[in-house]
């Protein structure tokens, strides 16, 4: 007797048969799919993680290899050197020229616009004052609000070009309007107008100067983030429901570091002359500070019988923003690379 029993499809095999195959049944495959599919999931996290990390320890090493790289170019830059030197310089006198000079604010009537001699290198002033104390201590004033003001300037543009550049559309359009009204008035008059509004100082001469250069600052970060926006990290970050804020701050500011360093830079030489200008025009600082453009402002009515007492606290403001000038030419030709 035949035990098979027949289908449409031909004879059906018995259940002992069946069982013995079960590894070729398609029920037990897909099962078994299943299982090496959810075994695959609980450890993808795990290889997701490692992954990460070993994509982040690899952007660390890159970073940290460029970060050399520039630092061994920029040693290597004569431009750069040259001017990054005559800067420490004049940052060194700015700390220390009461230690290494006379008293710039001593006054010596009977030695009255003596010109260059040993015991006063570059001569004196109208009050006896002895002028290379006075060049040398004019750096600090300098060097405070012209570097202060850059860094306001620098900050405040910094934020206003990251949300015009990022938003684009309404927003980018009414910010960059109202930037353009601020770049059509004259720097000097504006300057004139706030310190006349808020008076004199040093806080208040870097406040202004901030303000004046926060426009010119802006319109350069703002071009930058406009080149890196629709790149695929920023888009990444933006589909993984990064916050903007984040995104800006996180993402697209790490990348465009290097225009605003240059930026920096170059308005820092503008805000120097500034600085020397407002001063010149008796705006900010007190009388007889050792300013260089106050110095060149209350000493220029002697320029025809001792000019020594304009010429060199002249010689050192241009030194000081030809030094600055150089840096920021051998920043960019290292960046350009």
């Amino acid at each position: 007797m035949n035990d098979e029993r027949h289908t449409a499809f031909g004879p059906d095999p018995d259940l002992e048969n069946r069982t013995g195959q079960m590894g070729d049944d398609p029920e037990m495959l897909e099962l078994r799919a299943d299982a090496a599919s959810d075994a695959r999931d609980a450890q993808l996290p795990g290889d997701r993680q490692d992954n990460e990390l070993e994509a982040d320890e690899a952007a660390a090493a890159e970073q940290r290899r460029q970060r050399r790289y520039l630092i061994k170019a920029l040693l290597r830059s004569t431009t750069f050197m040259t001017g990054f030197i005559i800067v420490l310089f004049w940052v060194f006198m700015a700390i220390f020229s009461t230690v290494v000079t006379q008293d710039p604010y001593a006054q010596d009537a009977l030695n009255s616009l003596k010109s260059p001699s040993p015991a006063h290198w570059f001569g004196t002033d109208d009050l006896g004052r002895d002028v290379f104390a006075r060049t040398m201590a004019g750096a600090r004033t300098v060097l405070i609000i012209a570097p202060a003001a850059t860094l306001l300037a620098l900050l405040w543009g910094s934020i206003i070009g990251l949300t015009a550049g990022f938003w684009r559309g309404l927003t980018d359009d009414i910010v960059m309007r109202l930037i353009d009204v601020l770049l059509a008035l004259p720097i000097i008059v504006t300057s004139i107008l706030i310190l006349s509004l808020l008076g004199q100082g040093i806080a208040v001469m870097i406040i202004t100067i901030g303000v004046l250069f926060t426009p010119v600052v802006s319109r350069t970060v703002r071009a930058a983030v406009i080149g890196e926006r629709e790149r695929e990290y920023v888009l990444a970050a933006r589909l993984r429901g990064e916050r903007s804020a984040f995104v800006m701050a996180r993402e697209i500011l790490p990348n465009i570091t290097q225009p605003i360093i240059v930026e920096g830079t170059v308005r820092l030489g503008y805000a120097v002359f500034t600085a020397a200008t407002l001063a010149f025009l008796g705006f900010g600082l007190e009388p007889g500070s050792p300013d260089w453009g106050l110095t060149i402002a209350t000493e220029r009515a002697f320029l025809q019988i001792a000019s020594w007492t304009v010429l060199f606290p002249a010689l050192a403001l241009a030194s000081l923003v030809v030094a600055v000038n150089l840096i920021t030419d051998g920043l960019g030709r290292t960046f350009s690379r």
